[in-house]
């Protein structure tokens, strides 16, 4: 069964969805992707998966690094799920380009190299925004490529975060605005 809740973040509307494992999505409302996999039948309670998320976000947009995680439990293939594995890694505040995700990916898989567009695609397909945190991966050159939630919202992450923010840049046209 899927659980979800609604939290009233700082940056809008947020979806929480859980099952008995752990968190399964958390989306912006009107995201991209809003609500991607979350099945028909699901049902509106409370649950210790759902709790934890809501105290994660409660830190997190108090503007502290919460320092812990919530159970998650996304699906996805296992590239994507090797590339969210990746997201995980990133420290709180720090950013990586998709090159260099796609580099660390590659060596860990033992692959001479692996392409940054299907590690992109991947980032872009993460259902479990904010706490996996896709939003802290920047193109080469400082772009800040586009988010799900909005790019905007990618901006005030970030800086709600305290990112150096002085070498990135929104682009002015282009598939990143997305």
């Amino acid at each position: 069964m899927t659980y979800i809740q609604h939290y009233d973040a700082p940056l809008g509307r947020i979806l929480l969805a859980a099952d008995e494992v752990g968190l399964t999505g958390l989306w912006f409302d009107g995201a991209k992707y809003f609500a991607d996999g979350l099945p028909a039948e699901h049902t509106e309670r409370e649950t210790p998966v759902l709790s934890e998320a809501r105290r994660w976000l409660d830190l997190y947009f108090a503007g502290r690094e919460p320092g812990f995680l919530p159970p998650l439990h996304p699906a996805g293939s296992a590239f994507q799920q090797a590339v969210w594995a990746l997201l995980l890694q990133i420290p709180y505040g720090q950013t990586v380009t998709y090159g260099e995700l796609a580099r660390q990916l590659a060596e860990k898989q033992g692959r001479p190299r692996m392409s940054a567009q299907a590690v992109g695609g991947a980032v872009g397909h993460n259902k479990i925004s904010i706490i996996i945190p896709c939003h802290r991966v920047v193109g080469t050159g400082g772009s800040l490529t586009g988010y799900a939630g909005g790019i905007d919202k990618k901006v005030k992450l970030l800086a709600l975060e305290q990112t150096d923010m002085t070498h990135f840049f929104v682009p002015k046209t282009g598939t990143a605005l997305l």
